[in-house]
């Protein structure tokens, strides 16, 4: 029997209301840490980034950027619940639960702008990048703003001065605006009769999102060798007097929105998901307020009168230093003429040592898998495999699941064109991928539209896995045809972009076994039929999280039978209680374990007598860690290690909300080379990798050593490691 499904042969997990316990987490979670604080501590770790002396400084603000995305997307979705909380039951618990998680992003928000006023921007401009507000413009810029002000940004505005025939505007989610106090009108009679009017001297200006957020200076109006840029805000603020004629802006702040922007459709009520979550997106800009940013100088009864009409309280107000949006910030880096201030490029390498270039993907496959490690090596292949499949006369069908793909995916494109040369496509498309919900309903009408069979997954389920499935009519040695198919699974999107930005692994296959598991998982997807016992698949929310339990109690049974125990598991996040209960169990029992978690991780490492054995490292480097791999040893022999390669991450929505798909990687070559390059560099990164410690703190592991310029950072050595395998970077 082997290793994996000897894990099924374990005892099943609990049943009843312990069970829904685990799929449901307690709102206690005793002594396990806060999830939404282990993600506040995450963006702490991004935001260490941006101070790094040995990170470009074009990627330093990058950084910056990127912990105002997740702060974002941490206040439209994670903080929604807590703040709903105290507004429905005020209780102490619920006060103190706001109040912590409000301090904490707080701070963390404060010491973001701290290191982009104080750190970014004064290096950036000593490089000659300068970013000028008004008075920092000579009059030369001056004109061209203001000319540009004039003839691009002008007729896009509209204030509206309140009164009673023009209410508060409808604000959107994370838009920019502008609120103004007017000083009275000179003339005593018109302000009387405006007062009388129930006009309050308050106008909003609401920015469109049209409008470029950063602005670069022609070069004529620089010195040699500078470069300027203007931020909108600072060009709008500049003319605000312009937009308000024959009025005095007395006061005024930028303001923006946060609003609660998770979709919530009862799909149980719906006759139709898709055109259920295309009426949800329309309002999806106008949830509930969460947080409410302002600048730092905006008068105390502007921000009242804002937290007044969002109904918001004093503790969702963050006065921030600079532009309430560092998001668009990002602009100034594609706009910004200084190669040197980024990366240096690299050129992603085709995995050659398995499949020769120029050799076509069945032939290759009929000799031996693929394995590929992303953006390390290219996701290319992926691209020629399903490329060849549509170009391929003797190819019958296709199968393919869609989580995230973006606006714009060649994927798609071929998936298109294989329907259009008489092939049966059909595409497993996950509507509810948040916040690429309109994207992946845009795909879905227009595959529906030339004949692509497009279904959406189960009711209930978000289809997590990454699998693409081909069926070849092949001709066997006596000439007699027959159907094989091939496959590709992976633990990351089929999205070319973010293949070059985020780790992950694929493979590709023509195991029978597996591809033949692999259809049946789609058959059940598509039909609702009951499939066949799949022999090397791991779906959840079947089968994935039992099977995990079971390898974990069968690691502790061998520590303690002092045989070797070992568990190296690397995901994004580890949320799931009972998880987390096998994991200390098999600690306590003398297990070794080691976990990389790039995000949130609720268990402490290190607590005496529970998880003494366990180590925990985040790992934040140039690329995005999204690789999910688990590794079991429970006894000397090499049967008695197993190990999986995965969609999922280790939370109960991953395991008990989502279909995902975990496989194991047989092959003795290609498992060890997983161990080599997707866990062994990273249990020994001393450059990029922070420790969890038992109160919840990470420290930089890179801080411990005498000398940091010899740190080694993983993902600079897998980049070399590729790089001197033949596949040298631009």
């Amino acid at each position: 029997m082997s290793a994996e499904h000897a894990a099924d042969a374990a005892p099943a997990p609990a049943t009843g209301p312990a069970a829904v316990a685990e799929r449901h987490p307690r709102e206690d979670v005793g002594h396990w840490l806060s999830r939404e604080a282990s993600q506040l501590a995450f963006n702490r770790r991004v935001l260490a980034q941006a101070q790094r002396a040995d990170v470009p400084l074009l990627e330093r603000l990058r950084y910056v950027t990127i912990v105002s995305s997740n702060m974002d997307e941490f206040f439209e979705v994670r903080f929604p619940d807590t703040l709903e909380a105290l507004r429905e039951s005020p209780s102490e618990a619920a006060k103190h639960r706001f109040a912590d998680l409000a301090t904490q992003a707080h701070e963390l928000i404060d010491e973001q702008y701290r290191v982009f006023n104080e750190e970014v921007m004064p290096a950036l401009a000593r490089e000659g990048l300068h970013v000028l507000n008004h008075a920092e413009r000579n009059a030369a810029q001056r004109r061209w703003v203001r000319e540009f002000f004039e003839q691009q940004v002008r007729p896009l505005l509209v204030p509206v001065a309140l009164d009673p025939a023009h209410p508060f505007p409808v604000v959107a989610n994370k838009s920019l605006n502008f609120i103004m106090r007017l000083e009275p009108l000179a003339d005593d009679a018109a302000q009387a009769r405006a007062e009388d009017a129930g006009a309050v001297g308050v106008a909003i200006l609401k920015v469109p999102r049209a409008l470029p957020r950063v602005v670069r200076l022609p070069d004529h109006v620089m010195s040699k060798g500078q470069q300027g840029f203007a931020l909108l805000t600072s060009i709008i603020r500049a003319h605000l007097a312009d937009l308000l004629p024959g009025r005095t802006v007395q006061s005024f702040s930028q303001f923006r929105v946060t609003r609660d922007s998770d979709l919530e459709v009862d799909e149980d009520d719906v006759t139709n998901l898709r055109q259920a979550l295309r009426s949800g997106l329309t309002t999806r800009h106008f949830g509930r307020a969460i947080r409410l940013e302002v600048v730092r100088t905006c008068p105390a009864e502007l921000s009242e009168l804002l937290l007044e009409q969002f109904e918001l309280p004093r503790q969702a107000l963050y006065a921030v230093n600079g532009p309430v949006n560092l998001v668009r910030l990002n602009q100034l880096i594609e706009l910004a003429s200084a190669d040197r201030l980024r990366f240096p490029p690299f050129e992603a390498g085709w995995p050659s040592q398995q499949w020769p270039r120029g050799v076509p993907v069945f032939e290759q496959l009929a000799h031996n898998d693929v394995l590929m490690h992303h953006p390390f090596q290219s996701f290319d292949p992926v691209v020629q495999f399903l490329r060849e499949a549509v170009e391929d006369p003797e190819v019958l069908a296709i199968k393919q699941t869609v989580y995230r793909t973006g606006a714009e995916s060649v994927l798609m494109e071929l998936l298109i064109e294989a329907v259009r040369r008489g092939k049966d496509v059909m595409v497993v498309l996950e509507l509810k991928a948040r916040f690429d919900e309109e994207a992946n309903i845009n795909w879905a009408e227009r595959l529906e539209a030339v004949g692509v069979q497009v279904v959406y997954g189960l009711v209930g389920l978000k289809t997590h896995a990454k699998l693409l499935l081909v069926t070849r009519r092949e001709r066997r040695a006596d000439g007699k045809p027959y159907l094989k198919r091939y496959a590709h699974l992976s633990t990351g999107n089929y999205n070319p972009k973010t293949a070059r930005l985020y780790t992950d692994v694929g493979m590709l296959t023509a195991n029978p076994e597996m591809t033949a598991d692999v259809d049946g998982l789609f058959v059940k997807l598509a039909s609702l039929v009951a499939v066949r016992e799949l022999r090397h698949l791991v779906p959840a929310p079947t089968r994935l999280h039992a099977r995990l339990l079971a390898h974990l109690a069968t690691v502790a049974a061998a520590a303690r039978r002092g045989e070797p125990a070992r568990v190296v598991v690397k995901v994004n996040a580890l949320t799931d209680e009972a998880l987390m209960d096998a994991l200390e169990a098999a600690s306590q029992a003398g297990a070794q374990i080691d976990l990389i978690v790039r995000g949130a991780c609720m268990l402490r490492p290190g607590v005496s007598g529970r998880s003494d054995n366990i180590r925990v490292r985040s790992v934040v480097g140039r690329f995005l860690e999204h690789t999910r791999v688990l590794y079991f040893r429970w006894g000397p022999r090499e049967s008695d290690e197993v190990l999986y390669l995965s969609s999922a991450d280790w939370m109960s929505r991953n395991m008990f909300r989502r279909v995902e798909a975990a496989w194991p990687v047989r092959d003795r070559v290609m498992r060890q080379r997983v161990i080599d390059e997707m866990l062994v560099p990273y249990l020994m990164d001393t450059r990029d990798a922070w420790q969890l410690d038992s109160d919840g703190r990470y420290e930089r592991v890179a801080d411990g050593l005498n000398d940091p310029s010899q740190s080694v950072g993983a993902q600079a050595a897998l980049l070399a490691l590729h790089a001197a395998a033949g596949q040298e970077p631009a």
